[in-house]
């Protein structure tokens, strides 16, 4: 075996010199499995495609608003500051996911139920639940093509639905990209889980997937070489990005509560018609291109595009990309912009951007006030792009540039919707964002 495996090594070195003739996302060498990969995948993107983005839309608007109005007579207006660490009263939830199931002293005996709760687009994603509990006891990632049992390589690789937990805090070293299967869940609740210094997470042509209270940092990119991404298929990688989280074709993804920084490329990306996203709760630090939607401006497959963005964090020391987006359906709430350098949301062939219940503090720069920017369109092209804002908060000269025809946006009455303006309820919404310090028998 281990011969084979020499020999298999020296012919990937020889191979990786001469172009290929797939090499997207990374495959080096695009064989059966692959395309069947890829077909399953394109079949689950036009399965899981919401032919009514707005409903999709109004229904989190709804249960954000009567979330709200249900608590307001409780709230705690002594709250301050962002750090987790800093907060040591009674458990405070203060959006729709977080309420269901946070403040619950039994979840880690129920870790299943968090699949429950999962809003926006990726409102179908269940990822491991209903299979086998899988204990991660060792942080090595020494063997690519065999990886050894108790290691989150040898997790992620598992025949079915699995939910993936950790028996104590650890820092995951990645030798090259995370190749997770379908119907996974990596849950880091009850330790401090970094996957930091080394190559990042890949969900390529996968389905339902939670990615949930991780840290992801610091991550290179890497050379390639042989992986194995299934228990009964491995191959030929080439180099990866260096992305924290890359969706590549994949559909029913959630990422909740992760926190962020410093990778070589983005920190997450989704390209190859990947649909029915959320991203929640996460924070996001120190980096340049943060979110891309969306892999290029040829890539029309994109059009089936749908993300939710709500409840996240974009901290200290970010430039751009907060999201970057092409084609597709974004709707972004109740998230806090507190730091950019650039732009906070920009795009290029007319996506759809839904702003709503936002917090955007400028930066002191008097040419970065724009929350927006239009790339690779003049403006008898974008002006007809819908990108709207609704009752967002634009501190120290922010201002968000808007387009299209609002009147066709929402397909209900006014009766569907109850009329305040939750963007002075970001800083509430969004305060214990990012990974989060849970300790078993106590509230999260």
């Amino acid at each position: 075996m281990r011969i084979v495996t020499v020999i298999l090594v020296l012919l990937f070195k020889f191979v990786s010199i001469i172009p290929l003739q797939h090499v997207e996302g990374n495959i080096g060498h695009y064989d059966d499995h692959w395309k069947n990969r890829e077909q399953t995948a394109k079949a689950n993107a036009a399965k899981a495609y919401n032919t009514d983005p707005h409903g999709v839309t109004n229904n989190l608007n709804n249960q954000v608003q009567k979330d709200l109005l249900q608590k307001s007579n409780n709230v705690d207006r002594s709250w301050r500051g962002r750090g987790l660490r800093k907060y040591n009263g009674p458990c405070l939830a203060a959006n729709p996911i977080d309420r269901c199931w946070r403040c619950d002293e039994n979840w880690s005996k129920k870790r299943e139920k968090l699949a429950d709760c999962v809003l926006g687009f990726g409102h179908k994603t269940s990822g491991g639940k209903k299979g086998r509990i899988y204990e991660v006891v060792d942080d090595s990632d020494n063997d690519l093509l065999n990886p050894k049992p108790g290691t989150l390589r040898h997790a992620v690789i598992q025949d079915g639905p699995v939910w993936i937990t950790f028996k104590h805090g650890m820092v995951i070293k990645l030798k090259e990209e995370l190749l997770v299967s379908s119907n996974k869940t990596i849950d880091g609740r009850g330790g401090h889980v970094h996957i930091a210094g080394g190559a990042g997470i890949m969900l390529q042509y996968v389905d339902n997937v939670i990615i949930h209270n991780v840290h992801i940092h610091d991550i290179k990119r890497a050379s390639g070489g042989l992986i194995r991404d299934s228990m009964t298929h491995y191959g030929f990688r080439t180099a990866s990005d260096g992305d924290g989280i890359s969706i590549f074709g994949s559909t029913n993804i959630w990422i909740d509560h992760v926190s962020m920084s410093n990778c070589m490329d983005g920190l997450i990306d989704a390209i190859e018609a990947s649909t029915a996203i959320t991203i929640s709760n996460c924070h996001f630090t120190d980096h340049n291109d943060v979110m891309l939607f969306g892999a290029s401006d040829s890539s029309s497959q994109d059009e089936i595009m749908q993300v939710t963005l709500a409840f996240n964090h974009f901290g200290k020391r970010l430039i751009q990309r907060m999201p970057r987006c092409r084609f597709g359906f974004f709707h972004v709430l109740n998230n806090d912009y507190t730091h950019w350098e650039m732009y906070a949301i920009g795009g290029s062939q007319h996506p759809t951007i839904i702003s709503q219940g936002n917090r955007f503090i400028a930066p002191p720069n008097i040419f970065a006030k724009e929350v927006t920017k239009r790339e690779y369109a003049p403006y008898s092209v974008w002006k007809n792009w819908l990108w709207t804002s609704d009752d967002d908060v634009m501190l120290n000269g922010a201002f968000f540039n808007e387009s299209g025809d609002k009147t066709k946006k929402f397909s209900y009455t006014r009766q569907d919707m109850i009329k305040f303006k939750p963007g002075s309820y970001v800083k509430r919404l969004t305060r214990f964002a990012g990974a989060l310090n849970c300790k078993e028998d106590k509230p999260c």
